[in-house]
C-alpha cells in the first residue's frame, strides 16, 4: 500500500512511518522546509519526502497527486504542547484536516486515517469507551472532536473509509521532553529531586510502537470504520509508574505531594480498547519492557551528545 503520512516528523508519526517502512509499505511524509526529521534518520533514505506545509494546500497538492497515496495518515497537529491547548489557533488545525481530505481524494486515496485524542471525552472516573458522550475541556480536546466529526462527514460525501483514533497517553523512545515520562527520566538520571502530585491517579500508557501498530492495522483491515480508543488497557497507579522509573534508574529522588493537583485534574485516564481489539489488535510492550527500552534510549542519546 502506498501511504502519505503527516507528522512524521513528530514522536507518535515517526514510529508510524518506521511500522510501515518494515512492514513492505510505500511511504511518503510531509516535511516542512526547514524542519530536521532527526527522528526518522533510520528510514529517511527508504522515504518519499513531500516538502511542503498544511498551510498551503494547492502546492500540497502536488506533491500527493505524484505520490498518489491508497491511503493518508494525518498525524500533524499545530499546538499540542500543554500552553497552546486553550489557544484560539486551535481552530486552524479543523480546517487542515477537512482540506486534506479533499487532497486525499483529488490524490486517488481511498482511506484516511486520523489522529484524535483522549481530550476529546474530558474527565471520567473509569475507562472510557467509544460510545461515552465526549465533553471536551480545552480548546485542543474542542478542536480534535470537531476535526474527527467534521472530517468523517466529509470522507462519507467524499466516498473515502474513515477512522479516527482517539489517542491515550503514549511513551517510548523519542518524546518531547516536556512529557512527565522522558522529564522523569532526564531528572533522574541526573541524581535530582522531581516535584509530583500525591499521585493517586490511575493512568494508563501505551508504547509508541503499540500505537503504530494499530494505524496499520487498521489501514489493512476495510471493516476498521468510524472512532476507535488507542490506549493501553492497563491503568496502574500514577505513583507505581514513577516508583518504577527511580528503580530502573537507581538514582534520584521523588516529591510525592509536592505539586497539588489541579481543579480539573483527570483522576483515570484509562482506554476501553474492546472495539480495537476486535479487530486483531493487542498491545505487546509491556509497561516494564517500554520502561526499560526508553530509559536505555534517553541513556544513549546522552552518551551520544558528550
Amino acid at each position: 500500500m502506498r501511504i502519505f503520512v503527516t507528522g512524521a516528523t513528530g514522536f507518535l508519526g515517526c514510529h508510524v512511518g518506521e511500522d510501515l517502512i518494515e512492514h513492505g509499505h510505500e511511504v511518503a511524509v510531509l516535511l516542512r522546509p526547514g524542519t530536521k526529521p532527526w527522528r526518522l534518520a533510520t528510514i529517511l533514505d527508504r522515504l518519499t519526502v513531500i516538502e511542503g506545509t498544511l498551510d498551503d494546500p494547492a502546492a500540497l497538492g502536488t506533491g500527493i497527486r505524484s505520490f498518489a497515496p491508497d491511503a493518508v495518515v494525518h498525524m500533524a497537529w499545530r499546538g499540542v504542547g500543554n500552553s497552546e491547548r486553550n489557544s484560539k489557533d486551535q481552530v486552524r488545525n479543523i480546517a487542515d484536516t477537512l482540506e486534506l481530505v479533499d487532497l486525499a481524494v483529488d490524490a486517488g486515496a481511498t482511506i484516511f486515517i486520523g489522529a484524535g485524542s483522549q481530550a476529546e471525552y474530558g474527565a471520567y472516573d473509569r475507562a472510557i469507551t467509544e460510545t461515552d458522550v465526549p465533553r471536551p475541556t480545552t480548546q485542543y480536546g474542542i478542536a480534535k472532536l470537531a476535526s474527527g466529526w467534521m472530517a468523517e462527514r466529509r470522507c462519507a460525501d467524499r466516498g473515502l473509509r474513515f477512522v479516527w483514533l482517539r489517542i491515550f497517553s503514549a511513551y517510548g523512545p523519542r518524546d518531547s521532553e516536556a512529557w512527565l515520562i522522558p522529564s522523569l527520566i532526564r531528572t533522574l538520571r541526573a541524581g535530582g529531586r522531581m516535584p509530583l502530585t500525591v499521585c493517586e491517579q490511575r493512568w494508563g500508557f501505551l508504547h509508541a510502537r503499540d500505537a503504530a501498530a494499530a494505524v496499520r492495522i487498521v489501514l489493512a483491515n476495510p471493516a476498521a470504520q468510524g472512532t476507535y480508543n488507542l490506549g493501553s488497557p492497563d491503568a496502574p497507579q500514577l505513583r507505581q509508574t514513577a516508583q518504577q522509573l527511580r528503580d530502573l534508574i537507581g538514582r534520584g529522588e521523588l516529591g510525592f505531594g509536592e505539586v497539588p493537583y489541579r481543579p480539573d485534574q483527570v483522576m483515570v485516564l484509562a482506554a476501553d480498547v474492546t472495539r480495537l481489539e476486535a479487530l486483531g489488535w493487542h498491545p505487546v510492550v509491556g509497561l516494564d519492557q517500554g520502561l526499560r527500552e526508553t530509559v536505555a534510549w534517553h541513556a544513549a542519546t546522552e552518551r551520544g551528545a558528550s
